[in-house]
């Protein structure tokens, strides 16, 4: 399996507080016990590796409503194998890396304050406004060599004012000082400027589905 989705899974059970994932043939499958996320099966192989197969075979073994799969490879691709009982986001993600290096842990703008604090081997970043509104967040997972940064989040009020970056570059000098040397990611197409202008590259597109039947198929 992919070396750069097992590390993404490994950091994202920690930072999203899931249960360990189980390995399976064609991925892991990962316990969320939330309304509406109930369980994810994330397939390990990426673009061409993953092929109709693996994906009918995994999607055809799903009956519980709120149960995901997250396939890495082009949305237009895995929608002709998923049938309608599959809601699948319109909005392709990207699974990107980057190299990390030591640098200097940068300041937030006057005016702005800076905060970073680690609980359970996840250390969260919050940039509050001079109103004391929340103007960015994000947080970090360093899992030994590799880390998954997630939840990168800057409030609408505050965007193109350099809080993305700030918030990622704090993040990226938390998992070096730990020993990381390699930054995982999944984004979305609205972050993937951000990242790419940070030196961010994408590894490979991802498809995110969600069991939904339709409500006739319920009844």
């Amino acid at each position: 399996m992919d070396g750069t989705v097992q590390a993404w899974v490994n950091g994202w059970v920690v930072s999203r507080g899931a249960a360990p994932p189980t390995t399976e043939p064609w991925g892991w499958t990962i316990d969320m016990g939330m309304h509406g996320h109930v369980t994810r099966h994330v397939l390990g192989a990426t673009g061409d590796g993953l092929d109709e197969t693996t994906v009918r075979k995994v999607a055809g073994a799903v009956t519980g409503h709120g149960v995901w799969l997250k396939a890495f490879r082009d949305p237009s691709v895995v929608s002709r194998w998923l049938d309608e009982n599959w809601w699948i986001d319109p909005e392709p993600g990207y699974l990107m890396t980057i190299p990390l290096t030591a640098g200097s842990a940068p300041a937030a703008p006057d005016g702005y304050r800076l905060r970073s604090w680690s609980r359970g081997g996840v250390t969260r970043v919050m940039v509050a406004a001079p109103d004391g509104s929340l103007a960015a967040r994000g947080q970090i997972t360093p899992t030994g060599e590799t880390a998954v940064v997630d939840q990168i989040e800057t409030a609408p009020e505050h965007r193109r004012k350099g809080m993305g970056s700030l918030v990622m570059r704090t993040l990226q000098d938390v998992a070096v000082r730990q020993g990381a040397r390699t930054g995982v990611l999944a984004g979305t197409p609205a972050g993937r400027g951000l990242y790419e202008a940070l030196g961010w590259t994408v590894v490979a597109p991802l498809t995110s589905a969600k069991y939904a039947p339709p409500a006739a198929a319920r009844d």
